[in-house]
């Protein structure tokens, strides 16, 4: 099974940009969206039908803004959308879904904003998601959990780690959040498999000339159980697909 998540900023400017033939080309098994900034009656006809993937939508209350959405060749086993809690699950922040006994749950981590005012929201958004994965493996279940995280983790998840380690996103705050993740357990399947690798990011600025010399960060992740690493066969980000400032990421699981 292939696993994919990409925050596409937008589901409807993404399609116009290079989402339509991602999914044409009919790689993923399973597409977690981020950001996708619309509810499925603002979609047209084609954009639902999302060339043949079975969809399941979470979009955010407020219009044009955040929500998520689970694209599946076949349709999942079960659904769960958000955490329950009216705080986090108004913003459409996480559609879980079951395909046979794998729990594949999509995010989108809240972003600390830079002057740092939704840090305290990020922080408690971070602690609910390790108790629901706590809850869905104590149940038995592979898990996945992927995602725009906000987060990137260590230096080798940053070009310029230096000038950036007071930017939300890479304080020693934010860091620690994901290190959280890894003392639970909780493994990057990236860095697992790419302990050494470098200047391969998932997200971009839109300032000019920024993704051509590849000055980004990785933020966008699988992370999986121990339980459920042996099944991990293959990781990859997609640094080449366009159509939003995130790229592709990838797992794939037997």
């Amino acid at each position: 099974m292939r696993i994919f998540s990409w925050n596409v900023n937008g589901f409807r400017a993404a399609w116009k940009k290079g989402l339509a033939e991602f999914l044409a080309q009919g790689d993923a098994d399973v597409l977690c969206l981020q950001e996708i900034k619309a509810r499925p009656e603002q979609l047209d006809a084609d954009q639902l039908a999302a060339h043949g993937y079975h969809a399941v939508w979470n979009p955010a209350e407020k219009p044009g803004y955040s929500g998520t959405a689970t694209l599946s060749k076949r349709p999942p086993d079960e659904v769960i959308l958000g955490l329950g809690d009216p705080q986090f699950d108004s913003e459409g922040r996480v559609t879980a879904t079951r395909h046979g006994d794998l729990w594949v749950v999509g995010a989108y981590f809240p972003h600390g904003q830079r002057d740092f005012a939704r840090m305290p929201y990020k922080v408690d958004f971070f602690h609910a998601m390790l108790a629901y994965g706590a809850r869905l493996r104590a149940a038995g279940h592979p898990v996945v959990i992927c995602g725009d995280w906000n987060v990137a983790h260590t230096e080798q998840d940053i070009k310029n780690a230096k000038s950036n380690r007071t930017t939300s996103g890479f304080t020693p705050a934010d860091c620690a959040l994901l290190d959280e993740f890894v003392a639970a357990g909780w493994i990057d399947t990236f860095r697992r498999q790419h302990p050494d690798e470098r200047d391969v990011y998932s997200w971009w600025s839109n300032r000019p000339g920024v993704r051509d010399r590849n000055i980004g960060w990785r933020i966008d992740y699988h992370f999986t159980t121990p339980e459920t690493w042996p099944r991990i066969q293959d990781t990859r980000i997609h640094m080449d697909v366009r159509g939003s400032d995130h790229c592709p990421v990838e797992v794939v699981i037997g």
